[in-house]
């Protein structure tokens, strides 16, 4: 072997190396903080397990025990319902706010900030803010309705306005993502197709529906799968605009802490809810993905 091939083979393992290096630290980070939850939320919902005492195994009873707790089905429903109305606004809003920020000549990047914005508060910090206006005494939306002379509301103390109440944070707070991504696409899409239709004597509505649209098929598409898997998973606002023991607003994931800390203190029961919830997301992403690239 000549001294540059020698070179060049010694030059090309430690390429390797480095490579399987880099390649390393992100398998063990995947699977330490990715992987061994998931493997180990499994195994625990087949056991009982409180944290106290030494778990032991107990095979189905805790999906058996889900089952037949009450809560279960109005978990679900609510946690189905909730993703229905998150649908309605959150994934409609943001598609009309990028239409119309996208419009402006001027101040188009202080508009994309402003609708950011909500994004970059923390979770709980959103919701606090919006428990304060939905405060049913001095809160900021019955005083405006007060002065409009118009009824007040009790928002999430209502059976009938508190799941609507809670959709409106979550579309509020995280609307900003999803219209920043649509600008993003709208950006890319040729003004000549616009002109075109223009010519053709098309109305915006007939721009929207066969220029828009069809041009950011697939952006919607996958902003609809994020969506219905981030809502099914609803948490912060529920928990703390309503509590644990509200049976209008309670979803899989309150329910799922009630079993784990508050009620039962069972961490294989919540386990076991977990796994189920995660096996629905599953197989609907599964599906979901089978469907649309059928389509395309």
């Amino acid at each position: 072997m000549t001294v540059g091939a020698s070179e060049r083979l010694r030059r090309r393992i430690g390429d390797n190396l480095q490579a399987y290096a880099f390649l390393a630290a992100g398998l063990v980070c995947f699977g330490l903080f990715s992987w061994y939850p998931l493997v180990k939320g499994i195994i625990l919902s087949f056991q009982q397990d409180n944290f106290v005492t030494p778990p032991y195994w107990v095979g189905l009873d805790n999906y058996r025990a889900l089952f037949a707790d009450p809560l279960f089905g109005t978990a679900w429903l609510n946690t189905l319902e909730f993703t229905a109305l998150a649908l309605l606004f959150g994934y409609a809003v943001p598609f009309a706010v990028a239409l119309v920020v996208n419009e402006f000549r001027h101040a188009k990047g202080f508009f994309r900030v402003a609708v950011y914005l909500p994004v970059m508060l923390p979770p709980i910090v959103s919701v606090l803010l919006w428990k304060y206006f939905y405060d049913p005494g001095s809160g900021l939306f019955n005083a405006v309705l007060s002065a409009l002379h118009l009824p007040t509301s009790e928002w999430t103390q209502s059976p009938k306005m508190a799941m609507v109440s809670l959709v409106l944070v979550s579309t509020w707070a995280n609307m900003g993502g999803a219209t920043i991504m649509y600008l993003a696409g709208l950006a890319g899409i040729p003004s000549e197709l616009y002109e075109a239709a223009e010519l053709d004597g098309a109305s915006v509505w007939q721009r929207v529906r066969h220029v828009t649209i069809p041009q950011l098929r697939f952006i919607m598409l996958v902003l609809l799968l994020l969506q219905i898997v981030a809502t099914m998973q609803v948490f912060i606002e529920p928990f703390q605009l309503t509590g644990t023991t509200n049976p209008d607003t309670i979803t899989v994931m309150v329910l799922i802490y009630r079993y784990a800390f508050t009620v039962n203190n069972d961490f294989g029961l919540a386990a076991a809810m977990s796994v189920l919830l995660f096996i629905v997301l599953g197989a609907f992403s599964a599906v979901y993905l089978r469907l649309t690239r059928k389509a395309d």
